[in-house]
C-alpha cells in the first residue's frame, strides 16, 4: 500500500474507534444525547429488555468494538462497526430521524474504508509498495 495513506488511515481508525468507545461509554450516562430518544417505537416494542437496559448492552458492545478498532484487531471491528451502524440507521429511518441515519451511513462507509485499506495494508508485502507502480496500472 502506498506509504501516503499510512496517516490518514491511522487517523480515521482513531476517529472511528474513539466514537464507537466514547458514544458506548455514554449510553450510561447521556450527556451526549438521550439514545433511548433515538430507538424506533417498531423495534422498542420487539425488545425483551427495556429501552434503557438495551441502552446499556449497545453501550457495553460498542465499547469493545472501538477498543477492537483501536488496539486488538482494527480489521474485525471496523467490519463490525461497519454492520452495526447500518442496523443502527435502519432503526432511525424507522424512527424518522432521517438526518442521523445519513451521519451512521456515512460513518458506516468509514468504517469499511478502515477495514479493507487493514486488509490491504496487512497483505501490501506481496506486489506494489511506498507509492510505486507497477507496469499493470
Amino acid at each position: 500500500m502506498d506509504t501516503r495513506l499510512d496517516t490518514p488511515l491511522h487517523v480515521l481508525q482513531i476517529a472511528i474507534g474513539l466514537t464507537a468507545t466514547l458514544a458506548g461509554l455514554d449510553k450510561f450516562f447521556d450527556i451526549l444525547a438521550d439514545w433511548g430518544a433515538y430507538m424506533s417505537p417498531a423495534i422498542a416494542s420487539l425488545l425483551p429488555v427495556s429501552v434503557g437496559a438495551f441502552m446499556g448492552i449497545a453501550g457495553i458492545i460498542e465499547m469493545v468494538v472501538g477498543v477492537t478498532i483501536l488496539v486488538i484487531a482494527p480489521r474485525v471491528g471496523a467490519y463490525v462497526a461497519s454492520a452495526w451502524l447500518l442496523l443502527i440507521a435502519a432503526n432511525l429511518v424507522m424512527g424518522g430521524h432521517f438526518d442521523v441515519a445519513v451521519r451512521d451511513v456515512v460513518m458506516s462507509i468509514a468504517a469499511f474504508v478502515v477495514a479493507r485499506a487493514v486488509e490491504v495494508r496487512n497483505t501490501a508485502g506481496v506486489g506494489v509498495r511506498s507509492g510505486a507502480r507497477s507496469a499493470a496500472a
